[in-house]
């Protein structure tokens, strides 16, 4: 089961599907492998793998996306990966396949502020793939609390943060709405989750008001 979801509907989810085996393509097409792709209930991406080299594409794949782990199979002191679910003054609270693990705001380690305000400082969007390290206290993996911090720090107007499309939507919608000299990039963080970044010209609030009329999602901006 990887680390990322999708939770859309229609033509929309049809399309999602359709960018999933083309991703899996690329990252496991030269082994000697089938695979399917199914959508589990909780709307995790599950992916059935047969063949000589079964082994060698799992392991591929969860190094891309990240595995989810059920509760039996973590342990304390480890990485795993979740997506984020919900936040409130508690924490930050990540589904990890139908279950769920609550990230105290003492254990974020993202700075100053209440969990929601570090959210809309470092504009992580809903269902957003974070890692974290299990145990009775669950806290924030350093690798993901680096990540986040680099959205600050690089070079650059910021990033502005989209879900609920996939990275080939977030270009159509930027060139549709005459921004495409405005980017440099659009990251992938999750199937549907993206995180474009901006030149040093462009203002991310100003980006988010004008392709927020193109598509239906949640977006949020990092200022550097």
């Amino acid at each position: 089961m990887l680390g990322t979801k999708c939770y859309i509907d229609g033509s929309a989810r049809d399309r999602a599907l359709d960018s999933m085996e083309s991703l899996i393509e690329n990252d496991i097409g030269e082994l000697t492998v089938s695979w399917g792709i199914d959508i589990r209930d909780d709307a995790f991406i599950h992916v059935t793998l047969t063949g000589a080299d079964a082994t060698a594409a799992s392991n591929l794949l969860a190094e891309t996306w990240g595995e989810i782990h059920a509760s039996t199979e973590r342990t304390d002191g480890e990485i795993y990966i979740g997506t984020l679910d919900s936040w409130d003054e508690s924490g930050w609270t990540l589904d990890v396949g139908g279950e769920y693990v609550m990230i105290p705001a003492s254990e974020l380690g993202l700075g100053q502020g209440s969990p929601t305000q570090v959210r809309d400082r470092f504009g992580i969007v809903q269902h957003t793939p974070l890692r974290f390290i299990a145990g009775e206290t669950p806290r924030l993996a350093d690798s993901t609390r680096d990540q986040l911090y680099e959205w600050t720090r690089e070079t650059g107007a910021g990033r502005v943060n989209v879900n609920s499309a996939t990275r080939g939507e977030v270009r159509a919608t930027i060139n549709r709405a005459g921004h495409a000299d405005d980017i440099v990039t659009v990251d992938r963080l999750g199937l549907l989750e993206q995180s474009v970044i901006c030149t040093e010209d462009t203002d991310p609030p100003g980006l988010i008001a004008s392709i927020g009329s193109y598509i239906r999602a949640e977006l949020k901006c990092v200022l550097t």
